[in-house]
């Protein structure tokens, strides 16, 4: 076992994995747990799909070119975001039912822009990942946006923490309140696309939703569930890879996925805030309920 491990880390490519999903974890940890909290991790998923036509066009102009794919993802995410709180304020349309017609329509012109370039199989590659292969490109990318991020939160912090616990009284002292949900959707979109070489689409969104949701079983704070969302992010990333690497046929993304899964599991059973907890809370209140009504009536 010692063995296998030492072997894994003198290989260039595990390392190379190890420390994108290392800067990735950082990068989607304040996201993935302001979406959880905001109740947006829905609008995570569906900006995933978002960005697809996006994507496919900078794919079928420039190939697999690492800055045409993130400027056309921007643009892409940049206009259904824009078009989502447009719709919302503007119209009887809440902000859900919005993004959700929009991200089915961008992803239904991205696969149409896919199919009639005939040529998917190098993107079907991008989007679902290559974690053990990435190449230098993409590890510059992951680390600006992480540096981004990570920058930008040091603004937004408190005004994303305001927003969240009392949106009222944030747009009443605010004079554009928009401008921060804009931030926030554009780190998100940000995100997206630098773990698009790393865990494609989909296992993207997985590691921002599922270790802030897991955080979220163990702290009440928010300070502590960025913290927690991290250490879950970091751990997924780098159980997930030993395993694929202990079983060669599993595939990297979604070991790191579904490891994330499971902490998700185990804390909903034991976390402080977990289902077996508050059965067990539930228990003596209502035994004790029973037990003190024939002494509340007995003086009657």
């Amino acid at each position: 076992m010692i063995e296998l491990l030492i072997e894994m880390w003198s290989f260039a490519f595990m390392q190379r994995a190890i420390v994108a999903t290392t800067v990735l974890s950082a990068s989607v940890a304040p996201v993935g747990t302001f979406l959880v909290l905001r109740r947006l991790s829905l609008a995570g998923e569906a900006m995933a799909h978002a960005i697809t036509p996006g994507v496919v066009i900078g794919f079928v102009v420039a190939g697999l070119s690492v800055f045409s794919l993130l400027i056309g993802g921007v643009i892409a995410g940049g206009v259904a975001a824009v078009l989502t709180a447009l719709l919302a304020r503007k119209t009887i349309l809440r902000s859900d039912a919005s993004l959700a017609s929009i991200y089915l329509i961008a992803l239904a012109a991205g696969i149409f822009i896919l199919s009639a370039a005939g040529s998917a199989v190098p993107l079907k590659s991008f989007l679902f990942g290559s974690i053990l292969g990435i190449d230098d490109a993409s590890m510059i990318l992951i680390g600006a946006v992480a540096t981004v991020t990570l920058v930008a939160f040091a603004f937004l912090l408190r005004p994303l923490i305001i927003s969240t616990c009392d949106p009222v009284f944030f747009e009443a002292q605010t004079k554009r309140p928009l401008l921060v949900e804009q931030a926030f959707m554009l780190l998100l979109v940000l995100n997206l696309i630098a773990a698009f070489k790393t865990l494609g689409t989909l296992m993207a969104v997985g590691l921002m939703i599922l270790p802030a949701t897991t955080a979220r079983y163990w702290s009440s704070t928010i300070t502590g569930q960025l913290g927690l969302t991290f250490v879950f992010a970091l751990s997924s990333c780098w159980v997930g890879l030993t395993l694929s690497y202990f079983f060669p046929e599993t595939p990297s993304g979604p070991a790191i996925v579904l490891t994330a899964g499971g902490f998700f599991l185990v804390s909903v059973l034991l976390g402080p805030h977990g289902f077996g907890v508050r059965l067990r809370k539930t228990t003596p209140q209502s035994t004790s309920s029973i037990v003190q009504t024939p002494t509340e009536k007995s003086p009657q």
